[in-house]
């Protein structure tokens, strides 16, 4: 429903119109990220229309509250199951909550660790009770070390004194590849300072720095993580990125989410990633 205002002279004239908005049928979200020698979580949430004002709470859904007073509405009829690379089903159970290290929400967790290897595929398998289904499959990417992490001070003193932040690799040059940079400040490491998505196509098969502005002070604790991911994380990521740019915008164009999966909304990828930790003096 929209509203249209009119202003004449000293009076105001009012005139509210009716627009009626196109049929939007919700979508089941999925947010998985895997990683070798971790407990696998993933997060199914319900997507709604963009002027959904949140209060209608779902038939079968549970409302979970974040610390930023913010609810989300979680689907309780679905049902998650991962196919491991040698073909063998397991299912992640509903139980909603927060992993005390990352501090990220889940809604589904598995019970043991995962061994993935360079190559293997993962499948996932999302499904609830009113006919709603999401497949995807994810390859684990090969491993990529950081060769080293450097920084350099200004020359300034007191509060002007900064330092800028360099981490290098090396790109194989048989390959396209595409890169997450995430720098992290403070221990532990849960203040993001800097996120990244670099692809090879100016540096394929050669050494890369990627090199921060004058940011970081004496003391600070930096934490570079690189992720090697593979092109469907890496353009989902830039479509977030962008639709988030497009959001309130009027000049722009609106930009859809290119998701890894099929059958709904989101993500699912296998996280291979090489971290390195300095202490700014």
């Amino acid at each position: 429903m929209g509203g249209i205002t009119l202003l004449a002279g000293c009076g105001k004239l009012q005139n509210d119109a009716n627009v009626p908005l196109p049929y939007y049928a919700n979508q089941l979200v999925a947010e998985c990220y895997l990683e070798n020698g971790k407990v696998p979580a993933l997060t199914v949430t319900e997507s709604v229309p963009y002027l959904d004002d949140g209060q209608a709470i779902a038939a079968g859904s549970q409302v979970l509250a974040l610390p930023n007073g913010q609810t989300v509405q979680l689907p309780t009829d679905v049902t998650v199951t991962l196919t491991l690379p040698g073909g063998q089903p397991m299912p992640l159970r509903f139980s909603p909550g927060v992993d005390a290290a990352t501090g990220k929400y889940h809604t589904h967790i598995g019970s043991t660790p995962l061994v993935a290897q360079a190559g293997q595929q993962f499948g996932l398998d999302v499904q609830d009770k009113r006919g709603r289904h999401i497949t995807g499959t994810a390859i684990v990417p090969t491993f990529i070390p950081i060769d080293s992490v450097k920084y350099k001070f200004n020359d300034l003193t007191g509060d002007n004194k900064k330092a800028y932040f360099v981490t290098k690799w090396t790109d194989p040059g048989a390959t396209t590849d595409f890169y997450r940079l995430q720098l992290h400040k403070g221990k532990p490491a849960n203040n993001t300072e800097t996120d990244n998505d670099i692809s090879d196509k100016l540096f394929n098969g050669q050494s890369y720095a990627q090199v921060t502005t004058y940011r970081f002070k004496p003391n600070d604790t930096v934490t570079a993580t690189l992720y090697h991911v593979d092109s469907l994380y890496y353009d989902f990521r830039q479509s977030t990125r962008n639709a988030r740019n497009a959001n309130g915008n009027p000049f722009a164009q609106p930009s859809a989410i290119h998701s890894t999966v099929q059958g709904g909304l989101g993500v699912f990828s296998v996280l291979v990633s090489d971290t390195r930790t300095v202490y700014l003096k």
